[in-house]
């Protein structure tokens, strides 16, 4: 057990939170769940949190793109066409940070696309997805993902990456700590996650899309991420996803007022991209770590 799994799960267990929103699952249930803030890690945590045997009915739904290719309507069509784009710029951005190719890990891979696309570029690929529908669907793309990221624990990586995954961990202290393994020193560690202190969060309150209880159990700012994983990387660069202020944005509005469509999340979307310029708080950033 490293030091900074120690110092987080110290916070995690002894902090005393505060209730921040409560905030309805709009996917699935319909149960509403609090988020409570926990101010040493400047964190908000979704309570209570679903049994672990229990979180995947909360996946049930054929709305959640991530575990599907779907392209039926105006949601899935946005979704897969930004998809698209961005599975190039983070093909590049791997190649940037890691200096070249390299084997990397993609946990949480959904069906699988981001590892073909840096397959097609010559990296050594390794996946991990819990959802067994959204791994055969990878499978038919050539890829063998693993439902465990213990079945990596023996094994180390240039690059290990997760898009938009860490919010959906109940361990997050032992995943924080299991990264530290995964990555090889002087590797590349890449998260990416929602930033509840983004403009959009703030409009849209609890109708925002990217709480998405009880699937994200957690909810980051920037402080909260810096602080995490602090003792065992460095943190180099921090960017922003400026299509899912859009994305989010679109969704929120569907949730607070039932349009599927409403040229005002557009201009919220632009407005949180346009505030961000000063402040840096986007919608989504993504992380770039370097292994001490």
């Amino acid at each position: 057990m490293n030091i900074n799994f120690l110092y987080v799960f110290k916070i995690l267990s002894l902090n005393s939170p505060t209730k921040y929103i409560s905030v309805k699952d709009f996917l699935v249930s319909g149960e509403t769940f609090d988020l409570e803030y926990n101010s040493d890690l400047e964190l908000l945590k979704t309570v209570p949190a679903p049994p672990q045997e229990e979180l995947s009915k909360y996946y049930e739904s054929d709305a959640y793109i991530s575990h599907t290719d779907d392209r039926k309507g105006l949601m899935q069509s946005l979704y897969q066409l930004v998809k698209t784009w961005s599975l190039r710029k983070k093909v590049s951005l791997i190649e940037k940070q890691n200096r070249g190719v390299g084997s990397l890990l993609d946990i949480g891979a959904g069906t699988g696309d981001f590892l073909v696309a840096a397959k097609n570029n010559n990296w050594k690929v390794f996946g991990m997805e819990p959802n067994s529908s959204a791994r055969n669907l990878a499978k038919e793309k050539g890829l063998i993902l693993e439902s465990d990221i213990n079945a990596f624990q023996n094994q180390k990586f240039d690059v290990v990456t997760l898009w938009h995954v860490l919010e959906h961990v109940p361990n997050l202290d032992e995943v924080v700590d299991q990264l530290s393994n995964l990555v090889k020193t002087g590797g590349t560690l890449i998260i990416a996650v929602p930033n509840f202190k983004s403009y959009d969060a703030t409009y849209y309150k609890e109708f925002w899309a990217a709480y998405d209880v009880p699937r994200h159990l957690w909810h980051f700012s920037q402080a909260s991420i810096k602080k995490i994983f602090k003792s065992e990387f460095s943190l180099e660069k921090t960017l922003p996803m400026v299509f899912d202020s859009y994305y989010v944005s679109l969704l929120s509005e569907k949730y607070k007022t039932g349009n599927k469509f409403s040229v005002k999340a557009f201009w919220i979307g632009f407005k949180s991209n346009w505030l961000a310029r000063k402040n840096k708080e986007y919608s989504s950033l993504i992380y770039c770590f370097r292994k001490a």
